[in-house]
C-alpha cells in the first residue's frame, strides 16, 4: 500500500511570518552591493532565507520589490509604457506632465525628493538608481521607438525630466518652481517629443 500525499495547498508560500521585512533588509543589501542589474530575486531570497516564491508572492517582479525597498514613489515601468503607446504626437508632453502632476501629491514629492538627494549625493544610490531607470524606463522607451538611435533619444529624455525636477523640487529655481504644470508641459514637452521622434 502507498502512502498518498496529502494535496498542496493553494494560498500564500510557507514561511515565518517576518519574511516580508526580510526580503525588504535583505533586498537593500543585495541592491546596495550589487546594484539593480546584479541583485536577483534568488541572491535576495537566499539571503532572507526564503524560498523565491514567497518574492514574487509579496511583491511580484524585481522591480516592484525595488521601489518598495527604495521608496521610489513613481513606478515608470508600470505607468509609461501605456503613456507611450499612446497618440504619438502627444507623447512628450504626457510624459512631462505625469511627472509633474505626480510630484504635486505632497507624498510623492517628500519621497521624491528625497530619493533625488540621496541619489545625487551618495556614490552607492547613485548606480543602483541609475540602473534602475535604465532598464525600467528608458529600455523600455527605447524598444517602443525602433530606430538605431533609440537609447540615446530616451536617456535625452530622462536627462531632461531629471533635470526639471531637480530644478523645480530639490534646488526650488524660480520661476521654475513656481510655474504651473501647464505652462511647464507646454514649454517642455515639445522638447520631449523632439528627443523622441525627430
Amino acid at each position: 500500500m502507498t502512502e498518498q500525499r496529502a494535496p498542496r495547498r493553494r494560498g500564500r508560500p510557507r514561511g515565518r511570518s517576518d519574511a516580508r521585512e526580510r526580503l525588504i533588509g535583505a533586498a537593500v543589501d543585495e541592491f546596495a552591493e550589487h546594484g539593480y542589474d546584479g541583485a536577483t530575486i534568488r541572491s535576495i531570497a537566499a539571503r532572507a532565507d526564503v524560498d523565491a516564491a514567497l518574492v514574487h508572492h509579496y511583491f511580484g517582479t524585481k522591480a516592484d520589490l525595488f521601489a518598495e525597498a527604495v521608496g521610489i514613489p513613481l513606478r515608470p515601468d508600470v505607468d509609461v509604457p501605456g503613456i507611450v503607446a499612446g497618440p504619438r504626437d502627444e507623447v512628450g508632453s504626457r510624459l512631462v506632465r505625469y511627472v509633474l502632476e505626480a510630484f504635486e501629491l505632497p507624498e510623492v514629492r517628500r519621497r521624491g525628493v528625497m530619493l533625488i538627494r540621496t541619489a545625487l549625493g551618495s556614490r552607492a544610490t547613485s548606480p543602483l538608481l541609475a540602473g534602475f531607470l535604465s532598464r525600467e524606463l528608458i529600455g523600455r522607451i527605447a524598444k517602443t521607438l525602433g530606430v538605431a538611435d533609440a537609447e540615446l533619444r530616451a536617456t535625452l529624455v530622462a536627462s531632461q525630466i531629471a533635470g526639471l525636477l531637480v530644478t523645480r523640487h530639490v534646488l526650488k529655481l524660480a520661476p521654475i518652481a513656481s510655474a504651473s504644470v501647464d505652462e511647464l508641459v507646454d514649454r517642455i514637452g515639445p522638447t520631449v517629443q523632439r528627443y523622441l521622434f525627430d
